[in-house]
């Protein structure tokens, strides 16, 4: 599996955290790939460039074949991916806020659910699948992304302070006191609570509850050699019995469970998130 992160157009920066592109190619002799994905930070747009994923939920065997690009919303259920045989695709991971800024449709609607991004963009999102389809590399076809995603500026809704606060809490991974977020973005505690509905599609206490989660979670996938009471430590939980209970909660396992279903599968699908 290869991961290429790129930094966004400076005109980017202010609603788009990271580009990357993916490739993966399944082992010879074996027909598809399945692996965990439980819920991350970012709400994300993925364009497929050959075959797109299959997707089932963990209480469901049955899975379903994704459109050529999927808007991600808000995400708080672990879901199982399948890749078959071969997975291009270029992700695009906004940040806090970002993809309200660029849509105007308030997350909460958009809530541990994916959508086929042309319902939103259409003809121009299936002129860029087209395009995506017969590109000689990654490369030229993060290009062609990144335009499309600079075209979505005009569009923008205003940035604000609490756009700015979201990511401080971002960036430290939620462990902030949410009353001191609230402070930073200028608003009270309780128009702060229903600000976050709005623009990340939940209360500011889950959303924290993820990030550090997902550091946890990454940590694994990245370093499978760390025991968990480490990992508990460098995410910042209280206790690992607190690390424990937001695992059954997000990856609807608790971690040695996922540790043996990642065993079990080649690919890690969320070792290269940079936030």
């Amino acid at each position: 599996m290869e991961v290429n992160i790129y930094i966004p157009h400076p005109a980017l920066q202010e609603y788009v955290l990271n580009i990357a592109t993916v490739n993966v190619v399944v082992p010879e002799g074996i027909q598809d790939v399945v692996t965990p994905y439980p819920p991350t930070p970012f709400q994300s747009l993925m364009f497929y460039c050959n075959n797109a994923i299959s997707m089932g939920r963990i209480e469901d065997e049955n899975f379903s074949k994704q459109p050529l690009t999927v808007l991600i919303g808000p995400q708080y259920s672990r879901v199982n991916i399948k890749v078959h045989r071969q997975l291009s695709a270029i992700r695009v991971d906004f940040l806090p806020g970002g993809m309200y800024r660029m849509l105007g449709i308030p997350m909460l609607e958009l809530f541990d659910r994916g959508f086929d991004a042309y319902d939103f963009f259409g003809a121009e999102m299936k002129r860029i699948n087209e395009q995506l389809q017969h590109i000689s590399n990654l490369e030229e076809g993060k290009n062609i992304v990144e335009k499309f995603l600079l075209n979505q500026i005009k569009n923008l809704k205003e940035i604000t302070p609490f756009d700015f606060a979201l990511r401080i809490l971002m960036n430290n991974s939620g462990n902030m006191p949410i009353e001191k977020i609230a402070s930073l973005s200028c608003l009270s505690l309780k128009q702060f609570e229903r600000k976050c509905k709005e623009r990340i599609g939940m209360n500011p206490k889950m959303y924290a509850r993820i990030l550090k989660f997902s550091k946890a979670y990454r940590m694994h996938e990245s370093a499978p050699q760390l025991r968990w009471t480490e990992i508990a430590y460098e995410a910042e939980y209280y206790d690992q019995m607190h690390m424990i209970k937001d695992f059954k909660t997000f990856a609807g396992v608790n971690p040695s469970v996922i540790e043996r279903q990642l065993l079990s599968t080649p690919l890690r699908m969320q070792k290269d998130l940079r936030l």
